[in-house]
Order: structure tokens, then sequence, then C-alpha cells
């Protein structure tokens, strides 16, 4: 078994609309990933690497500094009051904890796809989220890509 781990971290708002109490107004976190990606045998690129560090940070790091938001959060979403290239949209009913792991997930698998076309191989992915000192949330999934 192979395996690829990286952390990084981001620092992002969000608000949880509806959320009865404190999380439901704007506020931020220095949030940090962990990435986790491991098959029996990586595939290679030309250069023999299998999974660039740099690019699984990245696709965490392309939340940093920007507004997580659901597809209900009419403010944030209005284009005359706030610029779209610092608003993330979040699938989900909100940018929780659960559905920021799931979104860097699905950026993970669609990496792997761009640089691994159609090999049927399968990938264990591991993502974990650390929203505060406290608090985490790990999806992990098995991918055939």
């Amino acid at each position: 078994m192979e395996k690829v781990q990286v952390h990084a971290h981001f620092h992002a708002g969000h608000r949880q609309i509806g959320y009865p109490g404190k999380c439901e107004w704007v506020h931020g976190h220095t949030w940090r990933a962990k990435i986790i990606v491991s098959t029996e045998e990586f595939p290679r690129d030309e250069l023999d690497m299998s999974l660039d560090f740099g690019d699984l940070k990245a696709i965490a790091r392309s939340l940093d500094h920007k507004m997580m938001v659901s597809k209900d959060d009419e403010l944030f979403l209005d284009e005359e009051k706030f610029c779209r290239e610092g608003i993330v949209l979040i699938e989900g009913r909100g940018p929780s904890v659960e559905n920021v792991a799931r979104h860097i997930f699905r950026g993970v698998v669609a990496h792997i796809q761009t640089k691994y076309p159609t090999r049927g191989i399968g990938y264990m992915i591991e993502v974990e989220i650390q929203e505060t000192e406290n608090n985490f949330f790990t999806v992990s999934k098995r991918v055939v890509v």
C-alpha cells in the first residue's frame, strides 16, 4: 500500500443561516486540512511522481481568504455587493465543517480524475478538517478512477 499525506491550512469565513446561536453570524476560522490518498500502487507521471503535494494542498488553499456560503445565502451571492472571486459556494444547506470537508474531498477526486483518468484504480481518500482547536470532521471513502 502506498500513501500520500499533506497538511494545509486556510483562513476563511462562513455563517450557518438558521443556526440557533452565535454560528449564525459571520465569523471565520483558521481551518486545518489533512488529506490522505492511498492505493495499492500509484500511477506515476513523466517525472515518476504520483500526486504532487503542492497540488493537493492547493485544493484546500483555494478556500483561503474566502467567504464560504450556501446557495441560500442571498446576501453574499449578490454580485453587486460582494466580489464573486471572494465567495465559494459550498454544496449543502450550509458551509458547515462537514460540507467543507466534502467540498475538498470532491476536489481531490477531480484532481485524480484529471491527472490519471479512467485507469480503474481504487483509491482510499480521507479528508480531515479541523474547524477549531477541538472540533474535527473526517470524510473517508473509497473511489475508483
